[in-house]
């Protein structure tokens, strides 16, 4: 049987509140650090040039069927032409990003410095959340949980026989590090609201991202798109439709 405790006011007073208010005032000042440490760049022209024609060539895809035969074909080989398409890139011209990045030293600058404002406010704050309140049971959710939970929200207490629903001070560092999102939109915006799961995707994931393949994929995507006119079967649909309504 999994057993109950009475939390102390004095845990709440000096762990729980403190170390919730330390993690959103920390979190505040890393996104106005990296917002002075981040350098501008002018977009670099190509690159948005790319993005526009795959933007329109996805909405060519989406709405195919809502455009004659004819003028479909016509923009599909516009978009897809094995010559000069817009969407064709020769095998001689895709680019080589991480030869790229390391060509071009504000890149590289710029990302050792978003690693820095992540990796040492984190660090700092572990090792003052484990020197100095480390043991404690900071809170308990109030709802029950199954077993799995309790390696997650008990980190740092060895006692199987405290229910899962308590959590450890070490978990809630924990919780408030990928947990504060919704917070942080609130005080800095939903545009500036990044949390650490996402910074941490984007630095195992940007790394060597290629634009020239997204125009490949996107050209195979038109290629094997089936054009099918929608305007013949309006009045069909139109009609099954109030007849539905109807009966």
């Amino acid at each position: 049987m999994a057993e109950d405790l009475v939390l102390d006011t004095a845990i709440r007073d000096w762990v729980l509140i403190p170390l919730s208010v330390v993690m959103v005032l920390i979190g505040v000042l890393r996104y106005f650090v990296s917002k002075l440490m981040r350098s501008s760049q002018t977009p670099d022209a190509k690159i948005v040039r790319e993005g526009q024609v795959m933007l329109r060539a996805r909405n060519l895809r989406a709405g195919a069927n809502f455009i004659p035969s004819k003028a479909f074909r016509a923009r599909k080989i516009y978009y897809c032409n094995e010559e000069n398409g817009l969407l064709f890139v020769p095998k001689g011209q895709a680019q080589n990003p991480q030869a790229q990045m390391f060509s071009d030293p504000n890149m590289a600058m710029d990302m050792m410095k978003k690693n820095l404002s992540m990796i040492i406010p984190q660090t700092l704050t572990f090792a003052w959340v484990n020197f100095f309140f480390s043991g404690f049971v900071a809170a308990k959710i109030p709802f029950p949980l199954t077993q799995r939970f309790r390696s997650m929200l008990q980190n740092g207490i060895d006692l199987s026989t405290v229910d899962v629903s308590y959590v450890s001070s070490r978990s809630w560092y924990f919780l408030n590090l990928f947990g504060l999102r919704g917070l942080f939109s609130l005080i800095l915006g939903e545009e500036n609201a990044v949390d650490d799961t996402q910074r941490m995707m984007q630095m195992g994931g940007g790394f060597g991202f290629d634009p020239s393949k997204g125009l490949s994929v996107e050209k195979d995507n038109l290629d094997i798109t089936q054009h099918d006119w929608a305007l013949p079967n309006f009045e069909q649909r139109a009609e099954d439709v109030l007849k539905k309504v109807i009966s």
